[in-house]
């Protein structure tokens, strides 16, 4: 489980199709083989830690539902660890399961921050209503509003300096994950077992 308070934006430093080497130091410390670690609000597992980097392994289906196979050495990344019980919990509970993928489709400056829009496919947008939380690249974000393809975040300075957002263009491709518990009551109203 995660907050969706990115820790610290890693860089790539080795890429495979089944694994990734990625340069970190705060989301270095206290983790170890076995933890688990969002990358761009992927749940992923550390498998090695070595000379200020760690290894993780990436499956088929997380490639199929993430943009984590498009990375490439030198690319960054929002890295956060796993949440420890009685910490505080300053974004919303985010599992770092991502559902799929959407897309910058224009950034319109307002004030000091930015107003960002997505485009996303209806299976997400099912979930996402304004006012409500999303995570975009594993960032706890509120909803401003939406419509049945898309929706907008307002992006402060601090968010842009500090996650992978401030590096995103209209057409980049993020990953999403909505709210589990609007997937779950959806459920439940639907009598699926």
């Amino acid at each position: 489980m995660f907050t969706g308070i990115v820790e610290e934006v890693g860089r790539v430093v080795e890429t495979s199709p089944t694994r990734l080497v990625i340069r970190a130091s705060k989301t270095l410390e206290g983790t170890g083989i076995g933890d688990s670690i969002a990358v761009n609000g992927a749940c992923l597992t550390v498998v090695q830690t070595q000379g200020g980097a760690l290894a993780i392994n990436i499956s088929p289906e997380t490639l199929r539902r993430t943009n984590l196979g498009d990375l490439k050495p030198g690319d960054p990344v929002d890295l956060e660890r796993a949440v420890a019980l009685g910490g505080r919990l300053g974004g919303h509970l985010v599992q770092g399961h991502v559902e799929g993928t959407g897309r910058v489709s224009a950034i319109t400056p307002e004030g000091d921050s930015l107003v960002i829009r997505f485009e996303a496919p209806s299976q997400i947008m099912r979930y996402v209503v304004g006012k409500g939380f999303i995570a975009v690249e594993g960032i706890s974000l509120t909803v401003v509003d939406s419509d049945a393809s898309s929706f907008t975040v307002s992006v402060i300075p601090y968010t842009r300096q500090n996650t992978v957002l401030g590096n995103r263009n209209v057409g980049d491709q993020v990953n999403l994950e909505t709210d589990i518990v609007a997937r779950y009551v959806e459920r439940l109203l639907k009598g699926d077992s």
